[in-house]
C-alpha cells in the first residue's frame, strides 16, 4: 500500500490531529516523522479532550501503532508524562515505537533556547523555549545524543561532555549564567533507561516491512509548511523539515512510497510567534476569529495571531508538498460573518502579485487584496452533508478550492470527532 502524508497548510495549529484521527481508524500506523514538544495536536473523543504534544495522534486509536520516527527530537521526560497521563484516562500505549535514530533534548538544550531568545531581544524568533532549535542544531553539528546512545554510559559520557565543552563557555562568558554539570546530564539520560529500552526500535525497518505487507501508514508532519526549516518565513520558522518530502528523510521509507499528500488548512489563518503575515488582523474581526475559533497555542497557551484565508500561501503548499487533497478545517467558526474576505493576491511595490513573494523582504511588505464572499447565519456543527451546508458555505468552499491549487476533500464544521463533511475517500 502507498503512504499517506498528512502536514499542514499554513503556520500550524490547523487541526491536524483531528484530521489523523479521521483517518486513524482505517490505518495501520501513524509516524511523527518531525519536530518535538513544540507543536500541539488536540483531538475531541466523544466528551474527552486529549491534547498530544510529541505523541502521534493514532495513538487514540485502538489497533494502530503509533511511531516516532528518526526525524523527531525527543524530551524524554515529556514522553513519559505523556504517556502516563493517557495511561490514567484508559488509553493503551503500549504500541509505541521509538527510533532508536531520534535525537534526545536535553537539560542542556532548553537552557540554552531559552537564554538565547532572552538575549536576542526585540530579534526573538518566537521559540518555545523547549530545546527542540538546539537539540536539531546539535544534530547537524554531530554532536547530538540520539536515543540508542542512552544504552551505552561509555559513549553517552562521551558525547554529553563533548557538547558541553562548548556550550558551558557559552553559558557562563557570553549569558552570564552557570555552567551546566555532565554528570547530572549523564545520570538523568540513564535513569530513563529501562522504562525506555522496551519502546525502541528500528522504526525505518518496520515501516519497510509494513509498507510491503500492505499496512497502510500514515506520516503526520508537526508544525507547518510555513514553519518549515527549507520553505517557510524562515527565520520564523521551525528547526525540521515540516513539508511532505520531510516525510522520506524523517522515517527512512523512499519517497517513491509516498502516494497521496493531505493537506490541512483552516478556512482562515492564524499562526504563532514571529514573522510576517500579510491578513493579520489587529481590529475586532481578529478577536472574533480568536475567541470564536479558542485560538490559543495547545502548548504553550499563547494567543495565536488571527487572519483572513490566504490563497497565495494555499497555493504554495499546494506546490511545495505535491498536495492531493486539502482538509478544510474551523468553517463553523465564521458562522455569523455577512461578509468573508479571502486574501487572492497581494500588493508589493504597487504591482500585484499572484503568487508568495520569493523574496523575504517583499513577503514582509505584501499588502493582501481581497475579494469578498457573502457569509451565512445558520448552525453549520450539525451538517455531514456537503448538500446540507447553506448555499453560501457551499460557495465559499468551492471558491477556496477553486483558487487553491488541491480539491478539498473534507471539511470541519466543528470540534467534535465527527463534525466533519467528507468529500472525497482520503484513504
Amino acid at each position: 500500500m502507498p503512504a499517506i502524508v498528512l502536514i499542514g497548510a499554513q503556520w500550524g495549529d490547523e487541526g491536524k490531529g483531528k484530521a489523523t484521527d479521521l483517518l486513524a481508524s482505517r490505518i495501520d500506523y501513524v509516524v511523527k516523522f518531525n519536530g518535538g514538544n513544540n507543536a500541539g495536536h488536540t483531538v475531541v473523543v466523544g466528551n474527552e479532550k486529549y491534547a498530544l504534544h510529541l505523541l502521534p495522534s493514532g495513538i487514540l486509536t485502538p489497533g494502530v501503532t503509533p511511531i516516532i520516527a528518526n526525524g523527531v527530537v525527543v524530551d524524554i521526560e515529556v514522553l513519559f508524562s505523556e504517556l502516563d497521563a493517557l495511561t490514567s484516562r484508559g488509553i493503551d500505549v503500549s504500541r509505541l515505537r521509538v527510533s532508536a535514530n531520534a535525537h534526545v533534548i536535553t537539560q542542556y538544550h532548553r537552557t540554552l533556547d531559552k537564554v538565547t531568545e532572552r538575549f536576542l531581544g526585540k530579534r526573538q524568533i518566537g521559540t518555545t523555549g523547549r530545546g527542540i532549535g538546539p537539540a536539531y542544531a546539535d544534530k547537524i553539528n554531530r554532536v547530538g545524543i540520539r536515543i540508542q546512545d542512552i544504552f551505552d554510559e561509555g559513549i553517552l559520557r562521551q558525547k554529553v561532555e563533548s557538547a558541553l565543552d562548548i556550550k558551558n563557555h557559552l553559558l557562563v562568558k557570553i549569558y552570564n549564567r552557570r555552567a551546566i554539570d555532565a554528570d547530572a546530564v549523564v545520570a538523568e539520560l540513564l535513569s530513563y533507561a529501562d522504562r525506555l529500552r522496551p519502546m525502541v526500535a528500528d522504526t525505518a525497518l518496520e515501516l519497510n516491512h509494513a509498507l510491503d505487507a500492505g499496512k497502510i501508514v500514515l506520516f503526520e508532519g508537526g508544525q507547518a509548511t510555513m514553519l518549515d526549516i527549507d520553505h517557510g518565513t524562515y527565520p520564523f520558522v521551525t528547526s525540521s523539515s515540516a513539508t511532505s518530502g520531510g516525510a522520506a528523510t524523517g522515517s527512512g521509507i523512499g519517497p517513491n512510497r509516498i502516494k497521496r499528500v493531505i493537506a490541512v488548512i483552516k478556512a482562515y489563518t492564524t499562526r504563532v510567534g514571529s514573522g510576517p503575515f500579510p491578513t493579520e488582523l489587529f481590529d475586532e474581526s481578529g478577536e472574533f476569529l480568536r475567541a470564536a475559533g479558542f485560538e490559543f497555542g495547545t502548548t504553550t497557551g499563547r494567543p495565536r495571531r488571527c487572519g483572513w484565508y490566504d490563497a497565495p500561501i494555499a497555493r504554495y503548499t499546494s506546490r511545495i508538498n505535491g498536495v492531493t487533497d486539502f482538509v478544510l478545517t474551523k468553517l463553523d467558526v465564521l458562522t455569523g460573518l455577512a461578509e468573508i474576505p479571502v486574501c487572492v493576491a497581494y500588493e508589493v511595490d504597487g504591482v500585484r502579485v499572484e503568487e508568495m513573494p520569493v523574496s523575504q523582504t517583499d513577503f514582509h511588505h505584501a499588502k493582501p487584496i481581497y475579494e469578498m464572499f457573502p457569509g451565512w447565519s445558520e448552525d453549520i456543527t450539525g451538517v455531514r452533508t456537503f448538500a446540507d451546508l447553506p448555499a453560501t458555505a457551499q460557495s465559499y468552499v468551492r471558491a477556496l478550492e477553486g483558487m487553491s491549487g488541491a480539491r478539498i476533500s473534507a471539511i470541519g464544521v466543528g470540534p467534535g470527532r465527527d463534525a466533519i463533511v467528507v468529500l472525497h475517500d482520503l484513504v
